[in-house]
């Protein structure tokens, strides 16, 4: 059955029905941030995410983020060169949330030069072989 309103009234900011009739209501009350964001973890988990509680300060996000790429680099970086590769590019202080989100989706290849003088491309992503990403999720902290 097809309800037609017929408007009273219209202005830019709001439109007076004839009538209303209201077909369903998603729950009887609003959700909370923590139930939305408790929902969304579980649904990237079932989707192959590794949801990791005790990622719960910047420190340990660096230093996850630290196994993460040398995993994906097939590397190992010294103290001083994760430092030097943080500083002067992954995570420049004069970067904007704008400059790093397009690292991510156009600079993500970094010729990093190790402190022996070799140089290496350092993927922030495998773009190419996808499956090779290791995907994860946190709670907000």
């Amino acid at each position: 059955m097809v309800d037609y309103t017929k408007p009273i009234a219209e202005s830019n900011n709001f439109i007076v029905l004839d009538k209303f009739k209201k077909e369903w209501m998603v729950a009887e009350s609003y959700q909370s941030k923590n139930d939305l964001e408790r929902e969304l973890i579980q649904d990237l988990v079932n989707h192959g995410y590794e949801f990791l509680l005790s990622l719960n300060t910047p420190e340990a996000m660096l230093a996850n983020v630290r196994v993460q790429l040398q995993t994906l680099n097939n590397v190992q970086f010294a103290d001083g060169e994760w430092t030097r590769f943080v500083e002067t590019y992954f995570d420049k202080p004069s970067d904007t949330i704008v400059d790093k989100t397009r690292k991510i989706h156009d600079d993500y290849i970094y010729d990093f030069v190790f402190d022996d003088g070799r140089i290496k491309n350092i993927y922030l992503l495998d773009k190419r072989n996808i499956s090779r990403n290791k995907v994860q999720v946190i709670k907000r902290f």
